[in-house]
């Protein structure tokens, strides 16, 4: 009867140790406590550069509405137009045009003609626009301002809600974006998570750990636009829901049951 005892008992504390390991694969941020105890310094390039096929759009801004009116010579026929407005607030007079970055990574602009402004910022591609109004003598004092249209990110794989999602900013982590996706679901190994990025004309993948404090330091911690992420499935998935894993897990329940009849009967002929 002991040695009967002891064994259920061994077998228990294996399915115990088990479940131990499983929540070691889910849990997120682990070591955080230590890695973190004093502030750390943000050293990954979070804003998003400007790549060909990007929309975005470009506000030109200036006292005098009468010099604006050389950036409204485009039109596109028989349609409604580029996303093209004005805007009056107070003295200031505003224009606003919807471009695309071209595959060589210009914007073409009327009045302006072509702008490199690939591998740029949005502020940095404004400052550029800036400069080329006042070289042209256009506008003595411009303030453009450039903004993304299109900038978004696919969620494929082991998530609660593979979809596109659109990015509200341009700081956005890749946390921010599985949570828009309802996390990684219990099939999702949180330890192979892959990210796809377009780099200068070429594709490049990052493998990104969840669970580990030092994804914060990941350099596709900060999401770009036109990411594609991938969580890979558990290879266990397709077991999980199989007769024979219905089996097992009834088996542990039934074994749970066996260890505590065992166990008070071991006390009771003591």
């Amino acid at each position: 009867m002991k040695k009967f005892s002891s064994i259920v008992v061994l077998l228990a504390l294996l399915f115990s140790v088990s479940s131990c390991v499983s929540t070691k694969k889910i849990v997120y941020f682990q070591g955080a406590d230590s890695l973190y105890a004093q502030a750390q310094t943000i050293i990954q390039q979070y804003e998003m550069k400007l790549k060909p096929a990007d929309q975005v759009i470009v506000k030109v801004t200036c006292s005098d509405p009468e010099l604006l009116q050389v950036f409204a010579q485009d039109v596109t026929m028989g349609t409604l137009g580029n996303s093209t407005y004005s805007m009056s607030s107070g003295n200031t007079m505003t224009n606003v045009y919807g471009y695309t970055v071209t595959n060589d990574g210009k914007l073409d602009l009327p009045a302006i003609g072509s702008v490199s402004v690939a591998g740029y910022t949005v502020d940095q591609a404004a400052v550029l626009i800036e400069n080329r109004i006042k070289e042209k003598g256009l506008i003595a004092d411009p303030e453009v301002t450039v903004r993304l249209l299109n900038a978004r990110v696919a969620v494929l794989g082991a998530v609660q809600g593979p979809r596109v999602v659109s990015l509200s900013s341009e700081r956005n982590t890749i946390l921010d974006v599985l949570a828009q996706c309802g996390d990684v679901d219990d099939t999702g190994l949180r330890q192979k998570v892959k990210l796809f990025r377009e780099e200068g004309g070429t594709r490049k993948m990052y493998e990104i750990d969840l669970t580990k404090a030092d994804v914060f330091e990941n350099p596709a911690y900060y999401v770009q636009q036109n990411d594609m992420i991938y969580v890979e499935p558990n290879k266990s998935k397709s077991v999980k829901s199989s007769a024979f894993y219905t089996f097992l897990s009834a088996g542990a329940s039934i074994l749970s049951l066996i260890t505590a009849v065992v166990s008070i009967v071991a006390i009771v002929t003591r």
